[in-house]
């Protein structure tokens, strides 16, 4: 056994020196395992066609190479890791300039807080002068603090003796995990009752979960005790094809654009394969993404899976993710997070009339405990991060992209309508990323609580999308005893928009444009101006810019004030990217009762007691100076007043308690 083991050691110290880089010290017996030039050659073709190869090319390998199977297989070891430690030698070296370029920054703004001096003379500030300056670099510098940490955490983890090939995830388990959650997502689309049962809306299903354990072996770990299941399925018809859809699903730029509303945040981390030449079967992702709810009150799900593209036959292709939190990676179980994604995705298969027809599953577990009581019984049917919210999402964004590429050859009438739909959706993804804090990262003023509202705050450093200065959002949750509907219908009314929204100046609201977003005539762009008591919005050309969407899973009103020179530049050349705006808003999503969600009794307790509504009001504030400590607490009571003042008008006109 010992002689057996010495061979071995000999062996991979040869693989790793291969040729004539091997020591002459090593004796006879290492000479023997030497490989040849020839050899080398072959193995390095082969290498360039497949870095993991199975056992079959790896016999046939050695076969034709006089070697053994063990010795080819070491080989192929040996060059993985070299060529990784090669890239992380890379790697090192741009986090290290990185590195020290940050912490260049950090020390000279250091010195520039200490030693605060005038522009313009040059000459030292009073402090009265600098303490919005200080503030901002004190921001930055907070900023830079955790770039810093991040760059060494990661040159750490390059330097780390113990990281090895053994530390990474094995590709063949990785493709097998992906291969099971596309299968499973194919039999959940093709099976009805009693696996799934549908609720009387009639536009979505539920799984139930005792047929679904009784006819599914779990791809991953079982679901921990104290986590909840979610699991719903809708379909719909697209105006896209099966290939472009995919081609869409895959990107994670046109992902985010089709869901805006949904995911907040994405990152690929590994493209492990890109598929079969020429389209997008066999490719598989290793990304992280963050979910969201448009409410302070539920946390963005951050999620690290795979994601897999199949053609499973002509016109049929399947998209899938499936996480990857309980898998071996190394010696290692990865840690489970506070969420997990079963098979998820969707079933594309073109129709004959050049439309395709997509099943939309999302099977979830969650922590409950992460999410507020108002929002458990919500959360569980499946409304919030579900199928259908999906599928809403992707018909909106769909027919949205359709308009703006009918646009072929553009005159003045479309300029107009580009540049609005453009912005308005830069405008809802910004006020969406803001409540949820996806993008930015804000400093928590103030916790929200049975009177005040959550208070946020970040500098804007003024990019072309916002303008320079301290931002102030508030944000607060309350339930109103109205449906969802009628709430809406009540705050897109520009007849009532004076009883609730302090820019309309107590008066009337004239609308100067409207542009419908799809049939939905309730999704609809306005450019609106306030004809109230106030002169001084007219005098500054001042309008309110506003989208609106609306779907069963809930309602969103998104608004903000924009200059008419930006608006009138918007419309004639068809560009919104120089618009810098800071939305407010308002999300709405139906209350909803349910005792149980067990599926015993799921027909009594999914479809619940409809009560009244959850609603989430959010409004941005640029805080241009803070020479002092008073001015920011003054700004925080203004904002404080601004929304409870804002809740009371609300409860007022709708004659709520």
């Amino acid at each position: 056994m010992e002689d057996q083991n010495d061979m071995s050691e000999k062996e991979n110290e040869n693989e790793l020196a291969s040729g004539d880089e091997l020591d002459s010290q090593r004796g006879k017996s290492s000479k023997r395992m030497k490989h040849s030039d020839k050899q080398i050659q072959e193995l390095e073709v082969a290498f360039k066609e497949d870095r993991y190869p199975d056992a079959t090319t790896r016999l046939e390998l050695a076969t034709k190479l006089s070697m053994s199977s063990k010795q080819v297989n070491y080989w192929f070891q040996n060059k993985r890791s070299r060529m990784k430690s090669q890239s992380e030698q890379h790697e090192s070296k741009l986090l290290k300039q990185e590195y020290d370029k940050l912490h260049t920054e950090y020390i000279s703004m250091k010195e520039m807080m200490k030693n605060p001096t005038c522009g313009q003379c040059h000459g030292k500030t009073i402090s009265m002068n600098i303490n919005v300056d200080e503030h901002q670099l004190k921001n930055e510098q907070a900023q830079l603090e955790d770039e810093v940490k991040r760059l060494t955490n990661e040159v750490e983890k390059l330097y780390d003796p113990t990281t090895s090939l053994e530390g990474t995830f094995d590709k063949s388990i990785l493709l097998n995990l992906a291969l099971d959650a596309s299968d499973e997502l194919l039999k959940l689309s093709q099976n009805g009752e009693p696996l799934w049962f549908r609720n009387l809306d009639g536009d979505r299903e539920t799984l139930n979960l005792k047929e679904y354990d009784s006819a599914f072996t779990p791809i991953i770990s079982m679901k921990p005790e104290h986590f909840i299941t979610e699991a719903t399925r809708a379909t719909c018809k697209m105006v896209h094809n099966s290939q472009t859809l995919v081609e869409t699903l895959m990107n994670k730029d046109q992902w985010m654009d089709m869901f805006p509303c949904i995911v907040g945040k994405t990152n690929t981390i590994e493209v492990i394969s890109r598929g079969i030449s020429g389209n997008k079967s066999g490719a598989l992702l290793l990304i992280v993404s963050e979910l969201q709810i448009i409410s302070d009150m539920i946390p963005a799900r951050e999620i690290k899976c795979l994601r897999f593209c199949q053609k499973h036959a002509e016109g049929l292709w399947v998209v899938v993710d499936v996480s990857i939190d309980t898998i071996q990676k190394g010696s290692q179980q990865c840690e489970i997070q506070n969420f997990r994604r079963l098979p998820s995705g969707c079933i594309i298969q073109d129709m004959v009339d050049g439309y395709s027809k997509v099943i939309w599953i999302e099977h979830m577990q969650y922590n409950e405990n992460h999410v507020h009581h108002l929002y458990r019984p919500l959360v569980k049917t499946g409304l919030v991060f579900g199928a259908q919210r999906c599928i809403a999402s992707l018909q909106r964004q769909s027919e949205f992209l359709r308009v703006m590429k009918s646009f072929v050859d553009p005159t003045i009438a479309s300029k107009d309508h580009i540049g609005i739909r453009m912005l308005a959706q830069s405008m809802t993804r910004k006020f969406c990323a803001t409540v949820c804090a996806t993008t930015h990262k804000w400093e928590i003023v103030q916790l929200e609580n049975g009177v005040d509202a959550k208070l946020m705050m970040r500098t804007s450093i003024g990019d072309h999308t916002e303008p320079i200065g301290i931002v102030l959002c508030a944000i607060k949750t309350i339930r109103l005893p109205v449906k969802q509907q009628h709430l809406f219908e009540f705050f897109i009314n520009n007849k009532m928009r004076s009883q609730w929204d302090v820019l309309s100046c107590n008066g009337p609201i004239q609308e100067l444009v409207r542009v419908s977003k799809d049939q939905n005539l309730e999704s609809t762009i306005y450019l609106l101006r306030a004809d109230g008591d106030s002169t001084s919005a007219k005098q500054n050309n001042m309008l309110i810019f506003q989208d609106t969407c609306t779907d069963t899973t809930g309602s969103l009103l998104v608004y903000a004030i924009v200059g008419s020179q930006d608006i009138n530049m918007v419309m004639k050349e068809g560009d919104s990217s120089f618009v810098g705006l800071l939305p407010n808003g308002i999300s709405i999503v139906q209350e909803y009762s349910a005792v149980d969600n067990d599926n015993d009794i799921f027909e009594k307790n999914d479809n619940g007691v409809y009560g009244g509504s959850l609603v989430t009001i959010g409004f941005q504030m640029l805080l241009e100076n803070l020479a002092t400590t008073s001015l920011l607490e003054q700004s925080i009571k203004e904002a404080n007043n601004l929304i409870c003042h804002t809740i009371r008008k609300i409860k007022m006109a709708l004659k709520c308690k």
